[in-house]
């Protein structure tokens, strides 16, 4: 303990003390950013787990895990540019990710608006990110499960590309739930963490900023 005082200095280490104790406490908690994918080592890194990739890579930039498991969910709260957020990966499996995130939403208190979903999108290229404030599911069943339980479509998402199937003939379940090739992940992953940041601006209050500077 003494090397790790001398390292980071006594002030430091209190600073470090003082987050961990109350960081991710302070206020009302005000949104939620929820991942989709689906729970269990045979799903990791499928393209459908890239709502899942995104909020863990957010949950490593603050340096938490989300190791809490409640609302039928893998969560933790966290402060992300001073507003208090409760980040949750379902475990209920895509088609009922609707059930975990409006138990949450209606527990605090929290509007459709500050409900904030990231997930896969076959539309895009691997490394492309689309932002919205509201839309139709676009036949993703884990957007319609969220729609159906909170009752509307305005609730804002942050869409990764995961490339479109390789054949029209090739079935959609199937391309979803493969992996990642490793020309896709490299793609993916500097999105990943562009992704992160738009969350940050986003819960801000800078909706139009990210939009501007992360859609493409």
């Amino acid at each position: 303990m003494q090397s790790v005082i001398k390292k980071m200095g006594i002030f430091d280490l209190f600073r470090q003390i003082e987050s961990n104790a109350d960081g991710r406490l302070r206020g009302k908690l005000s949104w939620i950013v929820a991942g989709l994918g689906n729970p269990g080592m045979q799903y990791e890194w499928t393209r459908h787990n890239a709502g899942f990739l995104a909020v863990e890579k957010l949950a490593d930039q603050c340096g938490v895990k989300l190791g809490q498991m409640k609302f039928q969910s893998s969560c933790a709260e966290m402060m992300l540019e001073n507003v208090r957020c409760l980040v949750m990966k379902p475990t209920t499996y895509m088609n009922r990710s609707g059930d975990a995130i409006a138990a949450a939403a209606d527990f605090y208190h929290i509007p459709p608006e500050q409900v904030l979903v990231l997930y896969d999108d076959i539309s895009l290229e691997p490394g492309k990110l689309r932002i919205r404030r509201k839309g139709s599911a676009g036949g993703h069943n884990g957007i319609k499960s969220i729609i159906a339980q909170l009752g509307t479509e305005t609730f804002p998402r942050i869409r990764l590309g995961v490339g479109a199937k390789p054949d029209p003939r090739y079935d959609l379940a199937d391309w979803v739930l493969s992996k990642f090739s490793e020309e896709d992940r490299e793609k993916l992953c500097p999105a990943l963490e562009q992704a992160a940041e738009a969350v940050k601006q986003i819960v801000a209050g800078d909706m139009d900023g990210a939009m501007n500077r992360f859609s493409h």
